[in-house]
């Protein structure tokens, strides 16, 4: 997977970012499969709903693995959490509030962390929240009515853009950090309140797991 094609940034939804984690993570078995089972070091924990798949791969020439986890942590996607939120469960379907899933190998990695939150608060005050936070990242780019912008010729540019990125109808969307490590936070209305995403995308070619 190159870093190019791990970088696509479609709509800021849960549902968007869960139909990516399922792709990819069949990539990656997929990827892992040809390896003998003989070097594997697989383990599974299973807590309730909250799932969570983590399989190694260890050979004289290969280091690989895949983690697939119904469970994140603020720490993992590099923002705080809202005073005062709870995780979003939306009545319409079962996805889970948060999400995670870490795929590396000897010549990439790759790690996705989802969180969604809810609050009582307006929207404009959620935002400015983590408009100050995401700020320890580097500028943060307001994505939420950007015009679409074609990626630079310069494919080795860490410098960050809006892209395609753009926030459902009515929402906000902000951005910090490098094309490898970006963080990303969509920010909804929901009646009175706020429904709100912390995305955290790393895309890399070294040789190690994501952290």
């Amino acid at each position: 997977m190159s870093g190019q094609n791990a970088r696509v940034c479609c709509k800021a939804t849960l549902g968007c970012w869960a139909a990516a984690l399922s792709g990819i993570g069949l990539a990656g078995m997929l990827a892992l499969a040809p390896i003998s089972l003989c070097s594997q070091e697989k383990s599974q924990k299973d807590q309730g709903k909250d799932k969570e798949l983590s399989v190694t791969v260890k050979g004289p020439d290969t280091d690989a693995g895949l983690i697939v986890s119904a469970r994140a942590t603020a720490k993992e996607a590099g923002l705080p959490i809202y005073p005062g939120a709870i995780p979003h469960k939306d009545p319409d379907n079962d996805d889970s509030p948060a999400a995670k899933l870490g795929l590396w190998g000897n010549s990439f990695g790759f790690k996705l962390v989802v969180l969604k939150m809810e609050s009582k608060d307006a929207p404009r005050r959620v935002a400015d929240y983590y408009q100050k936070a995401l700020a320890k990242y580097g500028p943060v780019l307001d994505c939420t009515n950007a015009a679409p912008t074609q990626e630079a010729k310069d494919d080795k540019s860490a410098k960050l853009t809006c892209g395609d990125g753009k926030p459902d109808k009515g929402g906000m969307l902000f951005k910090a950090g490098t094309k490898e490590k970006q963080h990303i936070v969509g920010v909804q209305p929901n009646g009175t309140g706020t429904v709100f995403q912390l995305l955290y995308i790393e895309a890399r070619g070294e040789q190690k797991k994501p952290a």
